[in-house]
């Protein structure tokens, strides 16, 4: 006992564990070797012959134990550990794997193996797995967290693959746009809160993803989270996650939430201005302290993240009227990056549209499309309610649709076009069918441009949303 194994690692002379074992010629040396593998096992291990008498107790369980192992041998298991079932086992023949152990008043996870030689049991081989119980729940839980973790970051790496934008992506000409993009890389070398506001579908998330690429947080997640996506029942468990059996219908292992798969990474909070009052106070102190608890759970996590959060609606005029709390507003609104709508960045509109048509071309495996001078034009006049979101369906719409290698006034929706431009193009129409054109593509790029929200595409269109939804029913529209 006692001695060292050193094996050579170098050249010819390099052995393995099993070929130093077969080098061992006589049975005093093999057993050595036997008892100092049994030694080195991190957790107690025992055997015993078929009546249970002690054959081998190494020293981890003799420490545990608080005896000396060398000391037992030869006695039975039943006078050195409380509870043993050793020789019932050698007795049936039966493997006890993870049964629980109560030794010292202490719940404890073992295994005990019969080892059999021609069908004969010759011995009882028994292992501590767990010294304590809970340290089973502990690893459950761990294992439960890394599930989630890997599916939630298997979802945003497949996510982050097709829409990973960094400052190269934002495409901006106008004096307003580079003095932005250089605000926003210098938000990116800090640690501070970043409010993004703008209408929708201005880009506010491309700017946030832009952030986050160009931070020491690159490397770790982007965990992004739509506040009015989710109904405010589940806002809570989606940001702070819940623990097992926090309410009906939660997962056995519980759940992390966003802040807690965001640690070290950034979190993104989009259309905050709809975070419903009773989450505001938490969100408050989640930013103040960087901790939290879990729905039913009672004890505080840490995440070191960084929040960036975007709105399309304004939140001075929320404080005012008492929708959103004063205090969250000041500790979001640290660096303000406000993105202004493409009707006010009529240089940007043109560019935009080559660059798009540009990337669908390659992803479709086709000739890149030119666009035609007159239809320059009438992107350049169109007003863009919904934005760079609206240019992008627009011209995918366009795609899909063009067999030729140019776009044309004709391939366009109606209602981009002014009255003479569309009797140019449509004299052979009636009436009515350009009226259900314009219509129908009016409401679908609404849709389009709000993401699929009802109400805000009524707003968009002028109209009241049960409208809406009739016209949506009318056209044979599914979202």
């Amino acid at each position: 006992m006692g001695k060292t194994i050193f094996l050579e690692n170098s050249g010819e002379k390099k052995r393995d564990l099993y070929s130093y074992f077969l080098s061992l010629k006589d049975t005093a040396s093999q057993l050595e070797l036997f008892k100092l593998i049994l030694d080195s096992i991190h957790n107690g291990a025992i055997i015993t012959d078929p009546d249970g008498y002690i054959l081998y107790l190494n020293k981890p369980y003799g420490e545990f134990l608080g005896i000396n192992p060398e000391e037992q041998i030869g006695k039975h298991t039943t006078e050195v550990v409380e509870n043993s079932r050793m020789h019932i086992v050698a007795k049936t023949g039966k493997p006890e794997i993870m049964e629980l152990h109560r030794i010292k008043g202490q719940e404890m996870v073992v295994q005990r193996i019969p080892i059999k030689k021609d069908g004969k049991i010759i011995a009882v081989f028994g292992q501590v797995m767990f010294k304590d119980v809970r340290d089973v729940s502990k690893l459950a839980k761990k294992l439960c967290i890394l599930e989630s973790k890997v599916q939630h970051y298997e979802q945003e790496l497949i996510s982050l693959r097709s829409t990973r934008y960094t400052f190269e992506s934002i495409i901006g000409v106008s004096n307003s746009m580079k003095l932005l993009k250089e605000a926003a890389h210098k938000a990116a070398s800090t640690d501070l809160p970043v409010l993004i506001t703008g209408e929708s579908g201005t880009g506010k998330e491309m700017f946030a993803q832009a952030i986050h690429n160009a931070s020491n947080r690159r490397l770790y997640p982007f965990v992004r989270i739509n506040c009015s996506a989710i109904p405010k029942d589940l806002l809570e468990s989606e940001l702070f996650g819940y623990e097992k059996g926090a309410f009906t219908g939660a997962r056995d292992c519980g759940k992390p939430g966003k802040f807690e798969l965001a640690h070290h990474g950034s979190i993104f909070l989009d259309e905050i201005g709809d975070l419903p009052p009773e989450i505001q106070p938490k969100l408050l102190r989640v930013l103040e302290e960087k901790e939290f608890e879990r729905v039913g759970g009672t004890s505080y996590i840490n995440s070191n993240f960084r929040l960036i959060a975007a709105s399309n609606q304004n939140l001075e005029v929320m404080v005012e009227n008492g929708k959103f709390r004063k205090d969250l507003f000041y500790r979001l609104n640290v660096i303000r990056l406000h993105i202004p709508p493409l009707k006010e960045r009529k240089d940007a509109i043109l560019p935009l549209a080559h660059t798009i048509i540009k990337q669908m071309c390659k992803e479709s495996l086709r000739p890149v499309l030119t666009i035609d001078k007159d239809v320059e034009d009438t992107f350049v006049n169109y007003e863009w309610p919904g934005n760079v979101r609206e240019l992008y369906n627009v011209l995918g719409r366009v795609l899909s649709l063009n067999d030729g290698d140019k776009i044309q006034l004709s391939d366009l929706p109606f209602y981009l076009l002014d009255r003479k431009t569309i009797s140019q193009v449509s004299t052979d129409a009636s009436l009515r069918n350009i009226t259900f054109s314009a219509e129908k593509d009016a409401i679908m790029n609404a849709l389009s441009a709000s993401n699929n929200n009802k109400a805000r595409a009524a707003e968009l269109l002028g109209i009241h949303r049960t409208l809406l939804y009739k016209k949506m029913k009318r056209y044979k529209i599914s979202t």
